[in-house]
Order: structure tokens, then sequence, then C-alpha cells
């Protein structure tokens, strides 16, 4: 996503984050094996975890997570249902793919972090149509 915003010219507007629903891979880096699928793409996944806040929802336009498990504990972290209008499922945004969700890439062998990719790709690009039409 930062890729494509920052070709569009759009790094300056558009601030990018990301986090888990969970606390237990806080800290730590991506997987290796989406690492090493990542850096065939020149895509550098260094970042370390963090896990998604009650601030996020409130500070953020656009709150996207992978399944309807995600879904489920982001709505968890709006109990009075102000933001929901801004939390979408990821694949909503793809174009090329007509997975609904994103699927954990853990068990699927090297093929599923392929895919996640694939499908991340695909999503970035109807992510920054949205954005651009909403900026307009």
């Amino acid at each position: 996503m930062r890729s494509l915003v920052e070709a569009e010219g759009l790094g300056e507007r558009i601030a990018i984050r990301s986090a888990g629903t969970g606390g237990w891979h806080v800290g730590k880096l991506p997987d290796q094996r989406m690492r090493s699928a990542g850096q065939k793409r020149s895509y550098d996944l260094s970042s370390r975890a963090r896990q998604v806040s009650t601030d996020d929802l409130r500070d953020y336009d656009l709150v996207l997570v992978m399944d309807q498990q995600n879904l489920r504990d982001v709505h968890s972290y709006d109990p009075k249902s102000q933001f929901t209008s801004k939390v979408h499922l990821f694949c909503e945004f793809c174009t090329k793919h007509q997975e609904t969700e994103v699927p954990d890439p853990y068990y699927g062998g090297e093929q599923g972090f392929e895919l996640v990719l694939d499908l991340l790709e695909d999503g970035c690009r109807g992510v920054l149509q949205h954005i651009r039409s909403t900026l307009a």
C-alpha cells in the first residue's frame, strides 16, 4: 500500500498503519516465510507487530480487516457502534479475485503466502481507488 500511495504522490496525505487483533505477536516481525515472499516482490516487511486499539477506530478513516473473525474482534473495540462504517473486509476492495477473506497462509505452504500477496496487491489497488474518490 505504501508503494502505491507514494507512487501517486499521496504519501503526505495518507497515513497507513498495520495492527493485529490479538496481542500474541506484538513486537515481533512477520513470519519469515511472508518476509521471504514479500522480498521476492521487493517489499520490505520489517515492521514490528502491534495490536489494534480503540484509538485506531477513532483516528483512522478506514479500518480494513482480513476475515470475519477479525471483523468481530475489531467491532468488540466499538461497543457503541460509533465507527462501524469505517470497518470493512479487505477483500471488498479486490477486483481480480473472488475471495471474500484473506486466508491465513501459515498452513498453506509457500503458495499460501503468494496467494495472500496477490490478494493484498489487488485489494490495495482497490483501496487506493476508493481513497482517491474520497479525496476528490
